[in-house]
């Protein structure tokens, strides 16, 4: 199991990570610094979980060396405890065949 990044004692603020990264490679790499951070996939190009600020400086730095000069978009958004509390999510398994 990899070590992460980041201590799981220090609670941090929630984090959310969004990304379109064309090129598979890089998109590889993006995924694996978040998880090497702690953050869980949400939805296929997503990723949440909380982050000390200094954990974030650090994926940020790592996300845009991940990214380099590839065409896409990351996004992460640091979030306040009340914007997940007031959040509305729908959520439903798809059923199996």
């Amino acid at each position: 199991m990899p070590k992460l990044l980041q201590d799981s004692r220090k609670a941090g603020q929630p984090t959310l990570v969004l990304y379109d990264v064309q090129d598979d490679k890089r998109r590889a790499k993006v995924m694996n610094a978040c998880k090497d951070y702690g953050l869980a996939r949400w939805q296929y190009s997503a990723y949440h979980g909380r982050l000390t600020g200094a954990a974030r400086r650090e994926l940020e730095t790592r996300l845009e060396k991940a990214m380099g000069d590839s065409p896409g978009l990351i996004a992460i958004l640091q979030l306040e405890q009340w914007q997940l509390d007031d959040a509305t999510i729908l959520h439903q398994e798809a059923e199996d065949d």
